[in-house]
């Protein structure tokens, strides 16, 4: 059913209906009730080989406090937060169930002999964890809780079998839109702010503990009428750099170490702004993690911190080394704002100009897009405010207002180049949709660093943002590695903030004990 009504209009349609139609055309409450039990998780039956440690091995739990197993002695803080989740193992099986169908189905269309296939089963689990900023407070009991709410979720991404006598792996299923809400199941609501890091990582803990547990095992669910293994993998890839900077302990986006890929420093990534290479990965941090805290070569601060290369603080989630498409399109969407702004007021001319002089560029570039493109100034760039700016058409547009023709030139070439790349990191399958632009990426990007270095010299001078750097030094090896960065991205984590936002008011009991359980 795709229309959101709350039980109580729903009701009154259907004793309408009834009354006037004298058929019963829709179901009664009490059915789709009885109905929707079935799809949420806490159904389906279901065992882990071996038993999950620490995760009790009942499969019929739904909705938990997110708070379950909080220790509060008398000198712990009681949390002041709410949240509610599912157990971790317990949604996965409902996802995968909710998938019955389609894994079946590609389980035929590859030929493969039903029967024989019940092993080796692999499900990819992509991961996202975003803040959703604010929402207001609601009435009721329980504990003055932040403004600020986080959400968890995880998407099937690919379940794939590898047959015993087989050598190649084989993709049953591909989710086909891995970057809509419908896809996005979500796992936990707290509010929280996510720059509280303590009760953040409190709360995540126990998935974290969960999702470790079903690293080592293999479930045991029936589908299809027969009892098949899975294993299950995890990838961490929908979080925007804050939050990847806050889950692998490392400094915030202000730092001189820039990226959450490489160890380069901010000069160092503006005088070489495409040849690095990733290095960071979980363990890595949590080794620097122990330097950082026993310093065993007994430095000073400075050196300390070279050596760790900016891990200050201790990693608690792994999250897959990558790049955030959406993201990174509204962080390079903003870095264009600002070269528009300074091009307007011919910046590479005069290298210190006073605040009035750039209030009243900014001024001018609103006022020339709203005029011309129907661009409304935002307060802080969204996504959709940055796909409409990334266009030539938006460049022309701002081309009228800059002074001198070689200016306008090498604005229209950035933004030919940027177009060029951009494909690459927003495709679902960039080998199958722009193989082209795939293939010339590391020229266009090289092109695209030359024209930085030598005609935005006043701005790239010593520094670069972190966007940037990464679109510029990271793109083909995460494509390498991974397939895809558009497929992995936040996207779908973010559109469903406005299902919670919705869900929330329309939909859910007015109190603060019973609303997150109602969005769930």
């Amino acid at each position: 059913v795709n229309t959101f009504l709350s039980c109580s209009q729903y009701h009154k349609m259907y004793r309408t209906v009834k009354a006037t139609s004298g058929r019963q055309i829709f179901q009664p409450l009490h059915t789709l009730r009885a109905a929707e039990k079935e799809l949420l998780p806490g159904f389906h039956q279901f065992e882990w080989q071996p038993a999950l440690k620490n995760v009790s091995a009942s499969y019929n739990v739904g909705i938990i406090n997110g708070l379950s197993g909080w220790t509060s002695s008398l000198d712990d803080s009681p949390a002041d937060t709410i949240t509610r989740r599912f157990r971790y193992d317990v949604a996965l099986v409902a996802a995968l169930k909710d998938l019955e169908e389609d894994i079946m189905e590609g389980l035929r269309d590859t030929g493969m002999e039903d029967s024989a296939c019940t092993l080796g089963f692999r499900v990819m689990i992509k991961e996202c964890c975003d803040g959703m900023g604010d929402v207001s407070e609601k009435h009721g009991g329980g504990p003055a809780v932040p403004e600020k709410a986080v959400r968890f979720s995880f998407t099937v991404m690919s379940v794939s079998i590898q047959a015993e006598d087989e050598q190649e792996e084989v993709t049953i299923f591909t989710e086909p839109k891995p970057n809509s809400e419908l896809s996005c199941k979500p796992l936990c609501l707290m509010f929280v702010d996510e720059s509280d890091h303590e009760t953040l990582t409190a709360v995540l803990g126990p998935i974290v503990a969960e999702r470790n547990a079903m690293k080592e095992s293999r479930l045991i669910l029936s589908m299809g009428g027969m009892p098949r293994s899975f294993r299950f993998h995890f990838r961490g890839t929908g979080y925007d750099e804050k939050m990847v900077r806050e889950m692998e302990g490392l400094e915030a986006s202000g730092s001189t170490y820039i990226c959450t890929l490489c160890d380069s420093s901010r000069a160092e990534a503006a005088q070489n702004m495409v040849l690095h290479s990733i290095t960071r990965n979980h363990d890595e941090n949590l080794e620097r993690y122990e330097i950082w805290r026993t310093n065993p070569f007994s430095e000073s601060v400075d050196e300390l911190r070279d050596r760790v290369k900016g891990v200050s603080a201790k990693p608690f989630l792994e999250t897959q080394p990558t790049l955030d498409a959406l993201h990174c399109d509204i962080g390079n969407a903003t870095e264009f704002y600002k070269i528009f702004q300074d091009e307007i007021g011919e910046v590479y001319k005069n290298p210190n100009p006073s605040r009035e002089e750039r209030r009243s560029w900014r001024a001018a570039l609103d006022k020339q897009l709203r005029k011309k493109m129907k661009l409304k100034p935002v307060m802080r760039m969204n996504g959709n405010y940055a796909r409409r700016l990334m266009t030539m058409e938006a460049t022309e547009v701002v081309c009228e207002l800059v002074p001198s023709e070689e200016r306008r030139e090498v604005l229209r070439e950035l933004m030919r180049l940027y177009l060029q790349m951009k494909p690459v990191w927003r495709a679902t399958c960039p080998a199958k949709e722009c193989p082209d632009q795939l293939c010339r990426y590391s020229f266009n990007s090289q092109r695209f660093a030359d024209l930085l270095a030598a005609t935005f010299k006043y701005r790239y001078n010593g520094k670069i943002t972190n966007y940037l750097h990464k679109t510029l030094a990271h793109v083909p090896e995460i494509i390498e590695r991974d397939g895809s960065i558009g497929a992995w991205a936040s996207e779908g984590n973010e559109s469903a903030n406005k299902l919670f936002r919705r869900f929330r008011k329309m939909n859910a009991r007015q109190s603060k004990a019973f609303e997150l359980e109602d969005v769930l």
